[in-house]
């Protein structure tokens, strides 16, 4: 019980600090496409290397045990809804009419909210567009509007319209370069925003990245080893951008992985052989890295092996934004706040990984 009441009064405490000090927290969301634990250097691989991730995580928190859907789109549903799936919908890639995304719960507290990247969630056979989902302003491939173009010469969708971009542009480059600008924007007015990045890196297919040293490359493991790399340096970008704009010190950064690497691709971590797990519901198919960075606010050098879920993502940042929680029902979300700050907090025993 007295445990208990000190993570209570934590939690009270850091949000009367929060909102005393007229600062409310930003967040920036990021979530890459197709790639398990294994594909990371701060998880022990030795194959790829994510220097910008591994730094913060080394000043932050890493966990060992973040567990998604095998699927791309049933993923994307649970972390915006907060709530398994089992609760969410019965059409497979439909998020629900109606369903408050955490991009709406943090807009009726005056957030500006932007998403960039991949969408997939079929506007055009009744999903929800961004702007139902509560985004005030978006750069997305996979809309209605967009043909299955996403690396070279993509076709990206933004606010409405089809961008006219020039020859030679890089899909993940121009969403990148959409969110610094937004950063930058709400900077400039002092704004408090969420940044919501599901990146189109890396899925498949696997054409030469923009840092690959042989452009004529053909190999898709080689190239996907260069996605990695530059997948990394992406998030750098946006760091980089938080920094410059003075923003660093008040910017929760979370990153994750939507589910496991594609199955047609095998890793080698810590001397063993693994293959990709998406679309399976064993251990590769769902475990993902989670890497969580605030200064100041999350002690450095940690590592948790506590389970994490889809659904813990909503809780967990609006707690930690100090905003009052989701009214939910049939949620099953649990906070994570307490662990990024050090205390106990509630560990899951388990997850059940409903996606279809």
């Amino acid at each position: 019980m007295r445990t208990l009441i000190k993570l209570l009064c934590l939690g009270t405490c850091f949000t009367l600090t929060n909102l005393a000090a007229g600062k409310p927290a930003n967040v920036v969301l990021i979530m890459a496409d197709d790639i398990g634990f294994e594909c990371f250097s701060s998880y022990g691989s030795e194959e790829y290397s994510t220097p910008r991730l591994d730094a913060l995580a080394a000043e932050g928190i890493r966990f060992e045990n973040c567990h998604s859907t095998p699927l791309c789109t049933p993923s994307r549903v649970n972390l915006m809804s907060g709530k398994s799936n089992v609760f969410n919908y019965e059409d497979f890639g439909l998020y629900p009419k109606g369903e408050p995304t955490f991009a709406n719960h943090f807009k009726q507290s005056g957030y500006a909210t932007a998403v960039a990247g991949k969408w997939q969630l079929l506007m055009e056979q009744g999903g929800t567009t961004p702007q139902e989902a509560g985004f005030d302003t978006y750069c997305l491939w996979n809309t209605p509007m967009t043909s299955r173009a996403r690396y070279w010469d993509p076709s990206l969708e933004s606010d409405g319209e089809i961008l006219d971009l020039p020859e030679g542009a890089y899909g993940p480059d121009v969403c990148t370069d959409f969110l610094t600008d937004f950063i930058e924007s709400c900077a400039k007015t002092d704004t408090p925003f969420v940044a919501y990045y599901p990146m189109i890196l890396v899925h498949n297919p696997f054409p030469v990245a923009p840092n690959s040293r042989n452009m004529n490359q053909s190999s898709d493991d080689l190239n996907f080893i260069d996605m990695v790399n530059y997948m990394d340096e992406l998030v750098g970008r946006l760091v980089d951008t938080l920094e410059a704009n003075g923003l660093r010190d008040n910017t929760l950064i979370i990153f994750t992985g939507d589910n496991g690497t594609n199955a047609d691709l095998v890793s080698v971590l810590d001397g063993k052989s693994i293959a990709g797990g998406k679309g399976y519901t064993y251990d590769h198919g769902t475990h993902v890295p989670l890497i969580a960075n605030w200064p100041g606010h999350i002690p450095a050098g940690q590592v948790n092996d506590d389970v994490i879920g889809f659904s813990d993502f909503f809780p967990t940042i609006v707690e930690a934004a100090g905003l009052p929680p989701k009214q939910i029902s049939d949620g099953d979300g649990i906070s994570f706040w307490p662990q990024l700050s050090g205390e106990i907090g509630t560990p899951r025993e388990w997850i059940y990984g409903y996606y279809f």
